[in-house]
């Protein structure tokens, strides 16, 4: 019997290189960000009709460290946790689509314009950003950034914000392109920053100087549109509160409305001290100042007062007309919800809750009404 022929030796060392090459794709696939990356999507949201009933009761509740200011889009409720974002239902609470990186940290969440933009830290920097669709999940583009680890993000119509005291960048949320950055002068840093219609707002203060510096940049340019000083003695609260229509400063004991157009003061409202309960939001053409336990409207035009109301918190601005509901928005109080005329305050409609978590943000969608407080979401029905 003549014995077994063994391979010729090209072929033990072509076998040796295909396994070789399998090993290193499975290393390279398993130390990806692909296989790190865990996503669902979700048929467009069937945005429910109705409107709160005369009492509602907290129908689900869930955590969320880093929910973006505008907590509904496309139909969604949309919350970012340590490693990605989720969506739910708006009734139900239930997950509706998600997308998390293993590998990465979430560094800010922001929705504009249909989408939610998230940032990821792969290191120690803000450096991979995704957009996804709103109500799908969908992902629209990804990209790399150069932002530092604790930059924060913000969005209105075409612009995504994202900002630390040293500078801030903007960039475009639906097509992912860089508009402009600015670092923040020698000697200076950023307080604090905010975009909106007016544009991007930042509030400065440099070496020597106790004041804060109010500046007006222009959204798409990054041009400079005013500036204005506001004294202060260095050691009182100072943040920056809203850029729609007017721009909304905190200094110390007052809260100062400032025009949109050139910075000009068009009212001022002291706040005690010891206050922290401060936010506000602009529906339209009225400006929301909270301030404890009771709310102020004001014409963005000519910063008049409209009408006050008590309030435990403040609405959020949907971003689009709500064409079922057109001129309304609802108000976190003692006693649950009311829905106010925008321009009177008048009461149109009341759900009772008890007693709603205070310094909330409230939306409604539909029959649900939708509440922001601390590090929670929570909805009634």
């Amino acid at each position: 019997m003549s014995g077994v022929r063994r391979p010729p030796l090209r072929v033990w060392v072509w076998t040796a290189a295909t396994v070789a090459l399998l090993l290193v794709a499975a290393l390279l696939w398993r130390g990806s960000d692909a296989a790190a990356t865990r996503s669902t999507t979700a048929p467009p949201a069937d945005v429910p009709s109705g409107t709160p009933a005369g009492a509602v009761s907290e129908a689900w509740s869930a955590g969320a460290g880093l929910a973006p200011e505008r907590l509904v889009a496309e139909g969604r409720v949309l919350l970012g946790s340590g490693h990605g974002v989720r969506a739910l239902d708006p009734l139900t609470g239930e997950q509706a689509w998600h997308y998390t990186r293993s590998d990465a940290r979430l560094c800010g969440l922001t929705a504009t314009d249909g989408v939610a933009v998230a940032v990821f830290a792969t290191a120690d920097r803000c450096d991979e950003a995704v957009a996804l669709d709103a109500g799908t999940g969908v992902r629209r583009w990804t990209r790399n950034l150069n932002l530092a680890g604790d930059a924060v993000l913000d969005s209105t119509s075409a612009i995504v914000l994202a900002s630390n005291p040293t500078g801030v960048l903007t960039f475009d949320p639906t097509g992912s392109g860089i508009r402009w950055r600015s670092a923040a002068p020698a000697g200076c840093r950023f307080l604090d920053s905010d975009t909106g219609s007016t544009g991007v707002v930042v509030l400065q203060r440099c070496t020597g100087s106790t004041d804060v510096r109010v500046r007006l940049l222009d959204g798409f340019a990054g041009t400079e549109h005013w500036t204005r000083t506001l004294p202060a003695d260095g050691g009182e609260p100072v943040g920056l509160l809203g850029a729609d229509g007017t721009v909304t400063v905190r200094v110390g004991a007052a809260v100062h409305t400032l025009s949109g157009p050139d910075g000009t003061e068009l009212a001022r409202q002291p706040v005690a001290p010891a206050t922290a309960d401060v936010d506000q939001v602009t529906v339209g053409s009225v400006s929301l100042v909270r301030i404890g336990g009771v709310v102020t409207a004001r014409d963005t035009a000519s910063g008049a007062a409209l009408w006050e109301a008590p309030a435990t918190g403040l609405p959020v601005d949907p971003g689009t007309k709500d064409a079922a509901r057109p001129g309304r928005l609802v108000l976190p109080d003692p006693a649950g919800f009311s829905v106010r005329d925008l321009l009177t305050g008048a009461e149109l409609s009341r759900s009772a809750a008890g007693a709603p978590p205070r310094g909330g943000t409230a939306a409604t969608v539909g029959p649900a009404v939708v509440l922001r407080a601390d590090e929670r979401v929570l909805g009634y029905r």
